[in-house]
């Protein structure tokens, strides 16, 4: 055992972490068991066994990007890692049977944890922080951000793909007049989505992309984080829809994480199994290799760092207002929440996580698409 801790310690010490030391990044152990399960088991080990309190850590923000920089994730691979590699790349882990999946296991865990850890406007993806001071400002800046660089104007329709609790939906057709039609894969979502939005020219489809009528066009297109839930193998498909529906004068908005490492093809197991089933993080490359066929891409912003803040913000709110929902969510949910919002800000503060918005238009944009920031 103590040639294992010692190994482990070794390791980690690359990184500048030590086991039982004093730094907030540093690991508290409480079962020597561990050393052996994460070594066997990799990333799903090290998450499970944070869930079953065998270790802790002060600060798993800071810990996860240390590791990260370090290329320790990467350098020290499991068995179990190697699989996941071998499947993703041989099955689609996103074919249409699981498309309701990640609807039912995470954003149907319940609207009263969404409510308490969200912006008042329930926006589940990254703030916009410039010039704002707190995740309410953050994400009414990036929505409105978007409006702007779709060009959004009054009585133009727009397409969401994948419109959560219909945060944009709302906000582009009470402060632009647009008209929204959104799907989501969530039960959980439409219900609440479709009473935020009453009285509104806004409609919430329980729907996974595969089944939108192509038939119908649209002005103005967004998919908002959502493209993680598509998957490598079906990014072609995904992309000719999007296109065979909007309007040939139109613009298509993408907002999606990217992942500066080769085997983004691969789900983290233990993400995979706890929060987002079946999810991918693509590569730019990716994206861009299949959309440069099909549109022109008229800009690219990244503000990746901006995550960080956001997902520390969630953080805060779900830590201070816990004592409201602990009743319906235990303590190892709890913790498994804990873990995947600090390690998120981790990947995202490493800079090995990126988040970019990507403006699309069919045939370009006559006289040049001007970017906003």
């Amino acid at each position: 055992m103590k040639s294992t801790e010692e190994n482990i310690s070794k390791i980690l010490s690359i990184a500048d972490i030590k086991i039982n030391g004093n730094r907030p990044w540093d690991l508290q152990i409480h079962n020597k068991k561990v050393y052996a399960r994460v070594l066997n088991g990799g990333t799903l080990a090290l998450g499970e066994s944070y869930m079953d309190g065998w270790w802790d850590c002060n600060a798993i923000d800071q810990f996860t990007d240390k590791i990260v920089r370090a290329k320790l994730d990467k350098n020290v691979l499991s068995p179990s890692f190697i699989f996941d590699v071998v499947i993703a790349r041989l099955f689609n882990r996103q074919k249409k049977s699981r498309a309701f999946e990640v609807g039912q296991r995470h954003y149907d865990v319940g609207n009263d944890l969404y409510k308490l850890m969200l912006d008042k406007r329930m926006v589940y993806t990254s703030g916009y922080w410039k010039n704002t001071k707190s995740l309410d400002e953050a994400q009414e800046a990036k929505l409105d951000l978007i409006c702007r660089k779709i060009g959004l104007k009054k009585g133009m329709s727009v397409l969401d793909i994948g419109c959560g609790w219909g945060s944009f939906a709302k906000y582009a057709a009470e402060k632009y007049g647009a008209e929204v039609v959104g799907i989501t894969v969530s039960k959980e979502q439409v219900e609440l989505a479709n009473k935020l939005c009453k009285g509104l020219p806004i409609k919430i489809i329980l729907q996974d992309y595969r089944d939108i009528n192509t038939n119908k066009q649209f002005d103005r297109m967004v998919s908002i984080g959502m493209i993680e839930h598509v998957g490598p193998k079906n990014y072609q498909n995904y992309f000719e829809i999007i296109r065979k529906c909007l309007k040939d004068n139109g613009l298509f908005f993408l907002e999606s994480f990217s992942a500066n490492w080769n085997t983004a093809s691969q789900s983290d197991s233990w993400n995979d199994k706890y929060i987002f089933p079946n999810g991918t993080i693509p590569r730019l490359s990716q994206i861009i290799n299949v959309t440069e066929k099909l549109f022109v891409i008229e800009d690219c912003h990244n503000f990746g760092s901006d995550y960080d803040k956001t997902l520390m913000a969630w953080h805060k709110k779900f830590i201070d207002n816990y004592d409201k929902i602990k009743d319906i969510y235990d303590k190892r949910f709890f913790r498994m929440w804990t873990y995947y919002l600090l390690t998120f800000a981790g990947l995202f503060r490493s800079r090995k996580v990126q988040n970019w918005h990507i403006v699309f238009s069919k045939n370009g944009v006559n006289k040049g698409y001007n970017s906003i920031r």
